[in-house]
């Protein structure tokens, strides 16, 4: 085990550095120099937002986890705690400002097809999994091989439940298949590798959204008249903001987020102490015991309940532009954990894992060439799978702040449906690794 400890480990630091990467992507971005305009004309802003953070990760000058090796040879195993911070406060912060202002029922006329892209990217992780074993099998069997709780198909399926839920799904799948937990690290690593390099292809792709929609011969108007709405709604309430509006405005999003935590943990213990199913992790009920997915449905719900009062009216104030701020420091957050150097430690497995992603982006790309879907419902149809709550609003988001409350209700597909697709795939895996 070697020393991994980044040049800096204080929080405070981590966060300060963040906040300059993206204050230098919004300046640049928005500058009217010629050399930046063109730089940004084919890399999207969020993308650079995403990145960067990467690259000081890459360079070892921050780190989401590290190991510290002390002079006595103490291993302490620490971690920042920038992304818990944005992913548990300013998370269901944002979602609740970009909801503030939806139309609700422009939403649900959005129709069937955002649906079908999210079943149809659950379906690509489904049958990924065994396929990318068979092909793998044939040119590195050892690598898709082990027996008993090594067993290869054992692992893989905690990367299913993560592809299709979330966390919680992935921790369900690592005690119903018994998979050996000193591997277990290399499946984590093969999962924030082949995500984080899949969702840097899916933010360039939203610079390039208008070619992809051609070739699809999709059909925007659903989501074109839902960004009308919402954009000549807060154009008519637009105002200067007063330091009582953006105090009002925080004091929506952070009261929700209280109670969405509180509402969050009183429901999870309830359910684990009332219904067996749910506390064993073992059980396709357990993630149904996660506080953070309680904690995401109750922001959005009360979000969406707000939208209906004169509350309303606070985005003419700029409540979803608040909101994007805290979007963008997750993204920064997640960005954090796409170490680079880590695809060294285990190439075949993330070779597996890249075949398996190809056939579930593969897939996702057919399916919306047959129905002529829209771009933006092939990637959040794909990162309320790969990403679930903490992923998908922040793609959605990137079309437009009114399209938040779509991620987050497909991701909420992916967790209650979860478990089950990854139990499904594992038994597939096991079949394809036996043959």
């Amino acid at each position: 085990m070697k020393d991994t400890t980044p040049l800096f480990t204080q929080d405070t630091i981590v966060f300060g550095l963040l906040m300059l990467l993206l204050a230098f992507v919004f300046y640049t971005s928005t500058s009217s120099k010629s050399g930046w305009k063109t730089f940004y004309k084919y890399i999207p802003a969020l993308l650079m937002a995403y990145i960067l953070p990467g690259a000081l990760t890459t360079l070892g000058i921050i780190a989401p986890k590290w190991t510290t090796i002390t002079e006595t040879g103490e291993v302490i195993k620490e971690s920042s705690q920038v992304y818990y911070i944005a992913s548990r406060f300013l998370l269901p912060a944002a979602l609740v400002l970009m909801t503030l202002s939806v139309d609700l029922k422009a939403v649900f006329n959005l129709g069937w097809k955002a649906l079908a892209m999210f079943f149809t990217g659950t379906i690509g992780v489904i049958i990924g999994g065994p396929i990318a074993i068979l092909l793998i099998s044939i040119v590195s069997p050892e690598t898709v091989g082990g027996a008993g709780p090594d067993a290869v198909w054992r692992g893989l399926s905690t990367l299913a439940g993560s592809w299709i839920g979330g966390g919680a799904n992935q921790a369900a799948m690592l005690e119903i298949y018994e998979y050996n937990t000193d591997n277990y690290a290399g499946m984590v690593i093969v999962d924030i590798v082949v995500a984080n390099i899949w969702m840097a292809f899916l933010l360039l792709g939203i610079g390039k959204q208008k070619k992809i929609d051609k070739w699809l011969k999709a059909d925007n108007t659903a989501i074109e008249v839902l960004k009308e709405k919402v954009s000549s709604y807060a154009q008519k309430i637009s105002r200067n903001p007063s330091l009582a509006d953006l105090m009002v405005i925080l004091g929506i999003a952070f009261t929700v987020v209280g109670i969405s935590h509180f509402g969050a943990n009183n429901i999870s213990e309830f359910l684990k102490m009332n219904i067996d199913a749910v506390s064993d992790k073992s059980s396709a009920m357990s993630s149904f015991g996660s506080q953070f997915f309680w904690m995401i449905t109750i922001a959005t719900i009360l979000g969406i309940l707000l939208s209906f009062t004169k509350l309303k009216k606070y985005e003419g104030a700029g409540a979803s532009k608040i909101g994007s701020v805290f979007i963008y420091i997750l993204v920064a957050s997640i960005g954090m954990k796409m170490d680079l150097t880590k695809i060294a430690d285990n190439p075949g497995l993330i070779v597996v894992g890249l075949v398996w992603m190809v056939i579930h982006v593969g897939l996702l790309f057919l399916i919306a060439k047959l129905i002529r879907a829209p771009y933006f419902f092939l990637a959040v149809g794909s990162k309320a799978n790969i990403g679930g709550a903490a992923s998908a609003p922040v793609v959605a988001a990137a079309f437009h702040p009114s399209l938040a409350t779509v991620g987050v209700l497909l991701a909420v597909f992916g967790y209650v449906v979860g478990t089950y697709g990854a139990m499904l795939c594992a038994e597939l895996m096991k079949i394809a690794a036996a043959g």
